[in-house]
């Protein structure tokens, strides 16, 4: 978290928000059951509204996605932040929601870029990060 912010009772801060918005890549690292971190993985994130969300391009279940399944904790860093966030399913809201994700991977890094992040399957793997504690 950023010396001297604190996070919103309903999320990330502003500050936080544009650090995670401006970040082309996202460094994941899913905690273990016994709380310690996995090796960070480089993953694309997208924001919608005050949310921010994360894809697999196919869904595993190992790896990070698989393991953040099972914790749902990871530490999260983009130049200028650093955070330990909840990561959550809730990313699957509906037509609504897919439609938003879609057009934020589309929009940050281009049609031809983000084909394999818009799929059907991509979207199935859609997982929500709120700041741990939020």
């Amino acid at each position: 978290m950023l010396a001297g912010m604190t996070t919103a009772p309903d999320g990330w801060t502003a500050a936080e928000l544009a650090f995670l918005d401006a970040a082309v890549e996202l460094e994941i690292a899913v905690r273990r059951p016994d709380g310690s971190l996995r090796r960070a993985t480089p993953i694309w994130v997208v924001r919608v509204g005050d949310q921010v969300y994360v894809r697999t391009w196919y869904r595993r279940e190992s790896g990070w996605f698989g393991a953040a399944l099972v914790s749902h904790r990871a530490r999260v860093q983009v130049p200028g932040l650093a955070a330990e966030a909840t990561v959550d399913a809730g990313g699957n809201g509906g037509p609504a929601l897919r439609a938003a994700v879609d057009a934020a991977y589309r929009s940050k890094y281009g049609d031809g870029a983000a084909a394999s992040m818009v799929t059907e399957e991509a979207a199935t793997t859609t997982l929500r990060l709120t700041p741990a504690g939020a």
